[in-house]
C-alpha cells in the first residue's frame, strides 16, 4: 500500500496517548496518520525474547525489547547504549521502547488519579505549579480513561483512591495475594491502609477483547496472554477504522509555515529516505523524552530556540517519582508473586501540610516473584543440590521489598538539551541533566525512611537495606509543561502548544505536577481531553 504524504490529523506516537486520540478523532470520521518509530511486533516475539533471556537480564524490563538501529531507546547493550546522556546529582535512568504500542508494553498496569490537592501544590502549599483547571475538570476524563483502558478498582469508596468518581470502575478489584493481605494486616496496626490499585486489567472477565487476567504475575515485562492493556492491544482495532499506521518512520523535523503554524513532519525509512506528510492539525505523542528532543531539533528561523519554545520551558522541569527501594529479610514467610506485580498501596502518606516543606510519598509493597532477585546470592553461599533448592525457596518467601516512591517538584534546571552525540540516523541523543532537589532529600531523611523503617520493624524484619541512591520510577513527565500563561509553559489546558496552534503536545510532558503515582492515568486523561479539543478545532478545518 502507497504511504500517503497527507492526513487531516498526523499522530506521531502509537502508544497510549497516540492511539487514544487516534480512536477518538476516528470515531468522529475525522482521518489520522500514525507515524511510529520502530517496528510493530506480535507479543510472542516478546515473549520469547523473555524465555530466552539469561536469568541475570530478566530484572530488566527493556531487555526484551531490542533497539532497532533506526529508533533506539535506552538499553543496556545494543543499537541503545548510551542513548541518553545523563549529568546532575542524580541519574534520570529511564526505561521506554520505541515500538508500536509504546511503553505500556512493560508497564505495572498501575492507575491512580491524582487528589484535588495534588493539582493544587502552589495555592495550597506555597510550592510548585498548580494545574490550570481544577479536578472536577479532569474527573469525567478519568471516568473516560478507566473504561477506555478497562481498569478494575474497589467499589467500596473507602478503599478507592481518591472517592471522588462519577462513575464506577468497569471491573472489580483483584483479590490480594498472601504477601499483601500480610503487610495489609501489619501496617493496619500502624494506621496505614493498604488499599487496592486500580490498574489496567482485566480482573475475572474478558474486556474489550482481551481475557481474563491469570496471574503470571509477569506483567513488567510483557503481559503474555494481554489481559494487561498495552496500547499495541488497540492498533488493529485503529486500522479497522481507517487510521493509516506507517511503523519504522522516525520523525526528525516539525515544519512550520509563514504563520507560523505546523505544515508538515519529516521522517526518516530504515533506509535513511526522508520522507515528508502534511497536515491540518499535528499531534506529538512521543512522551516527556522525545516530545522535547524533536521540538528542539526542528528549530528554524522563525523559532530559533526550537518549536513551542517561546518560554525557553521546553525540555524544562523534567521530573519522576524518585523512589527507594527498603529490601527486608523476614522471619515468617510473606510470598510476595501470587497476582498482578503492582496489587496495593498505602496513599494516604503522600497528603498533608508537610507538603509545604518536604514531598509526599506513597509506599508499596513490591508483590513481583522473588526468585529471579534471590538467585544469586543464594549462589553466593556456596550451596548445591536440595540445600541450594531450598535456600532459595527461604529467600523467595521470606524477603520482600518496599518501596517509598516521592513526588517532586517541578524545576526548570532539570532539563533536556541536545547531546553533541549522535544516533545512528545521525540524529542528537538527549542529554538529561537532574537532580531530585531538596524538597525529596527532607522527605526521605525526616519522613519516609522513618516511617518504612517503622514497618520493616512492624513485619518483624531481621534484616534490612535500602538502595543506595534514588531511582527513577521511570514515570517520565515535564519536558512540555502546561499552565495558562505562554511566557512560564508550553501548553494549554488542552495541552495545545502556546505558539503553534494546530500543534498538540498531550501526555506526561504537559503534567505540571506528579504526586506519587504512576502518571499513566492521569496521561490518558489528558489525551481524551486533547481529543476534544482537536475533534472541534478539526471540525473549524472543515
Amino acid at each position: 500500500m502507497a504511504i500517503p504524504s497527507e492526513s487531516t490529523v498526523v499522530i506521531v506516537g502509537t502508544g497510549v496517548v497516540g492511539v487514544v486520540i487516534a480512536e477518538q478523532l476516528l470515531d468522529a470520521g475525522i482521518p489520522v496518520l500514525m507515524l511510529e518509530a520502530g517496528p510493530r511486533v506480535p507479543r510472542a516475539e516478546i515473549v520469547e525474547n523473555y524465555r530466552n533471556l539469561p536469568l541475570a537480564a530478566k530484572g530488566n524490563p527493556i531487555e526484551c525489547y531490542p533497539s532497532r538501529d533506526w529508533a533506539p531507546h535506552p538499553e543496556p547493550a545494543g543499537a541503545g547504549k548510551g542513548y541518553l546522556q545523563l549529568s546532575g546529582a542524580d541519574s534520570y535512568a529511564q526505561s521506554y521502547v520505541r515500538y508500536a504500542g509504546g511503553s505500556t508494553w512493560h508497564w505495572a498496569g498501575t492507575c491512580w488519579r491524582l487528589t484535588p490537592a495534588d493539582m493544587q501544590l502552589h495555592s495550597r502549599y506555597g510550592v510548585g505549579r498548580d494545574w490550570p483547571f481544577e479536578y472536577a475538570t479532569l474527573e469525567p476524563y478519568y471516568a473516560r480513561a478507566e473504561h477506555k483502558l478497562g481498569v478494575c478498582g474497589p467499589d467500596d469508596p473507602a478503599l478507592q483512591w481518591p472517592p471522588l468518581r462519577s462513575r464506577p470502575y468497569p471491573m472489580p478489584a483483584l483479590p490480594f495475594g498472601p504477601g499483601e493481605a500480610r503487610f495489609t494486616e501489619v501496617v493496619k496496626e500502624l494506621g496505614y491502609h493498604n488499599i487496592p490499585c486500580a490498574q489496567a486489567r482485566n480482573s475475572g472477565m474478558p474486556y474489550d477483547d482481551r481475557p481474563a487476567c491469570c496471574a503470571n504475575n509477569n506483567c513488567v515485562p510483557v503481559c503474555p496472554v494481554g489481559a494487561k492493556y498495552d496500547a499495541a492491544t488497540a492498533l488493529s482495532r485503529l486500522e479497522a477504522k481507517g487510521a493509516v499506521i506507517v511503523e519504522n518512520a522516525v520523525v526528525w523535523r516539525v515544519e512550520t509555515n509563514a504563520r507560523n503554524q505546523i505544515e508538515a513532519v519529516h521522517y526518516y525509512d530504515p533506509q535513511k529516505q526522508s520522507h515528508r506528510v502534511t497536515g491540518k492539525l499535528f499531534v506529538l505523542a512521543c512522551n516527556g523524552l522525545e516530545n522535547p528532543k524533536l521540538l528542539l531539533m526542528s528549530a528554524d528561523a522563525r523559532n530559533p530556540n526550537g518549536l513551542a519554545n517561546s518560554s525557553d520551558q521546553v525540555g524544562r522541569n523534567m521530573m519522576d517519582h524518585p523512589q527507594i527501594t527498603m529490601t527486608v529479610t523476614l522471619e515468617e514467610p510473606y510470598w510476595a508473586g501470587v497476582g498482578p506485580v503492582v496489587n496495593s498501596g498505602i496513599m494516604e502518606t503522600s497528603q498533608g501540610d508537610f507538603r509545604s516543606e518536604h514531598a509526599g510519598a506513597y509506599f508499596r509493597f513490591n508483590n513481583f516473584a522473588r526468585n529471579r532477585f534471590v538467585t544469586f546470592d543464594a549462589l553466593k553461599k556456596g550451596l548445591v543440590g536440595k540445600a541450594l533448592d531450598e535456600e532459595i525457596r527461604r529467600m523467595t518467601a521470606c524477603t520482600a521489598d518496599i518501596v517509598a516512591a516521592h513526588e517532586i517538584l517541578p524545576d526548570a534546571n532539570n532539563r533536556l538539551t541536545l547531546s553533541s552525540q549522535k544516533d545512528w540516523l545521525g540524529l542528537p541523543k538527549p542529554a538529561i541533566h537532574y537532580d531530585v532537589g531538596d524538597y525529596v532529600r527532607r522527605s526521605a531523611r525526616d519522613y519516609s525512611l522513618p516511617i518504612a523503617r517503622n514497618i520493616a520493624a512492624a513485619m518483624g524484619a531481621t534484616d534490612m537495606a535500602f538502595s543506595k541512591q534514588f531511582n527513577q520510577s521511570k514515570h517520565i513527565m515535564g519536558g512540555t509543561i502546561m499552565g495558562l500563561d505562554p511566557a512560564t509553559s508550553v501548553v494549554d489546558a488542552d495541552c495545545r502548544a502556546h505558539d503553534h496552534r494546530n500543534l498538540f503536545l498531550p501526555g506526561g510532558g504537559a503534567m505540571p505536577s506528579t504526586a506519587c503515582g504512576n502518571s499513566t492515568l492521569t496521561m490518558v486523561a489528558l489525551a481524551f481531553k486533547a481529543a476534544d479539543a482537536l475533534v472541534a478545532q478539526a471540525r473549524e478545518a472543515v
